[in-house]
């Protein structure tokens, strides 16, 4: 059977449209990243990154010309703009498919995965890029992911020629004294940490699995949770280029980037739970509580604090102000000839280590009843609450017959005052609390006091303070430390 003109032209028709359709069906059902890549310009094949720029100012930014600059490599190149409100002014950026802006922060009328970041990324590697660089080169992403791939370092680093290009910096992170220090890297140009401006690249799901991927500032919060983690950061002989406009160019644009940028980090340093940091020259600065703000933790249950439960210890900021009560309080009754002695735990942490206990709450002084009166602010405590010139308050305990001086009207973290008097050569008090070192004691431990140093100055202890501590607490206790209700939680069993 001969097939006609128009049969031959139909058949031909119906099987060019099943290819058709086979391929459409086909590159349906391949994995999202690997329709992602495709070949690179020049017809070379290579790995994709996705271009994620988050650091910027809205008020003021180069990141059109940034984002126009690496498509000048690569039209198809990945980039993701992330903000967590729609920038005002508008950002100018090409309505293509593979440029986005993410809105991280949630809204009514955006799905859950609209404000997470990864939802925009389909690729391998991230390259973090700050507001201010450009690619002035071909590849330079492609050697950078060459270098990672290689292995040694989970991030690699390219400086930026800025005014302010990245360095080496070594950190430190210590969850449990809630502090990070920084210091010069002694291995460089590997490091934990960058300073400066810099394009940081990382696996997606490197990056995505941390707590807090694109907290800002960037590189404080990216840097303080890969050096906890142990991951190291590998600074590249290699450079992008400067904004040919730079963003901040006036000097009201950086006083207000400046300004937002200090509120931004202490923000970001309290919600990952840093209230110390020690700079590279040994600054410190303080991100916890103060003379006008509550203390870090709230009341005390069991003789555990909270943040025992958190595997943390007190939390520096509460250390120096118990440190500073304690300088203060100590002066005062010296002055006011008031015999004092260190008691429970606080004896304990100056025979340890002449501070207060790593994990401690408040600070114990023991003092003879019979000196009250001798004492001006002691006296008036006794008819009610004394805020004394230094804002200091002292008060009559609650809980008790015995005085209490906090730190200030809004800050109760406190020293407590015991009241002894000598009967029949042991000393005693009026009232006593379900404590295991709260015991009578012979009145030869205080009869002489010595010095011991503690919190940063030398107090008055009572003599043979390891037997006086052995008798309160039991033997070995110096040497053996533990949490002040191990029923509850102990040293132990925490990690």
């Amino acid at each position: 059977m001969r097939l006609t003109r128009c049969q031959a032209a139909l058949a031909a028709a119906i099987t060019l449209n099943l290819l058709v359709l086979f391929y459409v069906s086909w590159l349906q059902h391949q994995p999202r990243n690997s329709r992602a890549r495709g070949p690179r310009r020049g017809g070379a094949a290579g790995p994709r990154v996705t271009v994620l720029v988050r650091e910027f100012e809205a008020f003021d930014n180069a990141v059109p010309e940034l984002v126009d600059s690496f498509l000048q490599q690569d039209a198809a190149q990945p980039v993701v703009v992330a903000a967590d409100t729609l920038p005002y002014p508008p950002l100018a950026l090409p309505r293509i498919p593979n440029v986005r802006l993410a809105l991280l922060q949630p809204a009514l009328d955006r799905t859950a995965a609209a404000s997470r970041p990864e939802t925009y990324v389909a690729t391998e590697f991230v390259a973090l890029v700050p507001d201010g660089a450009r690619a002035e080169a071909p590849g330079q992403l492609e050697r950078m992911v060459e270098v990672l791939r290689a292995g040694g370092a989970r991030l690699v680093a390219a400086p930026v020629a800025s005014a302010n290009p990245a360095r080496c910096l070594a950190l430190n992170v210590s969850l449990r004294e809630w502090t990070a220090r920084y210091g010069p890297a002694p291995s460089a140009p590997r490091c934990d940490a960058l300073d400066g401006d810099a394009v940081v690249l990382l696996r997606a799901r490197d990056l995505f699995n941390l707590s807090a991927p694109l907290a800002r500032p960037v590189g404080t919060g990216l840097f303080l949770q890969t050096a906890l983690r142990g991951w190291a950061v590998q600074l590249l002989d290699l450079q992008f280029g400067a904004a040919r406009q730079p963003p901040l160019a006036t000097a009201h644009a950086r006083w207000k980037a400046e300004r937002e940028g200090r509120t931004r980090r202490a923000a970001l340093l309290r919600s990952l739970g840093i209230r110390l940091v020690s700079g590279e020259g040994g600054r410190l600065e303080w991100f916890g509580c103060s003379k006008e703000t509550p203390r870090c933790f709230g009341t005390v249950v069991g003789d555990t604090p909270a943040y025992l439960y958190e595997e943390r210890w007190t939390p520096p900021c509460c250390l120096r102000a118990l440190r500073e009560t304690a300088r203060y309080v100590v002066g005062v009754l010296e002055a006011a000839g008031v015999r004092y002695w260190l008691e429970g735990g606080s004896l304990l942490g100056a025979a340890r280590h002449g501070d207060i206990i790593p994990w401690d709450y408040d600070v114990d002084l023991g003092i003879y009843l019979e000196d009250v009166g001798n004492c001006e602010q002691l006296r008036g405590a006794e008819a009610g609450s004394v805020v004394d010139e230094r804002g200091f308050v002292w008060e009559k305990a609650v809980e008790g017959d015995f005085f209490r001086v906090q730190y200030s009207e809004s800050n109760h973290l406190h020293v407590d005052l015991w009241p002894f008097y000598p009967r029949n050569g042991v000393m005693t008090k009026d009232t006593w609390l379900d404590h295991r070192q709260d015991v009578e004691f012979p009145e030869h431990f205080l009869q002489p006091l010595v010095p011991l140093s503690f919190a940063g100055f030398v107090a008055q202890a009572p003599n043979n303070y390891r037997r006086f501590l052995e008798l309160k607490f039991g033997p070995g206790v110096i040497e053996n430390p533990e949490y002040p209700n191990p029923a509850l939680l102990s040293l132990a069993g925490s990690s």
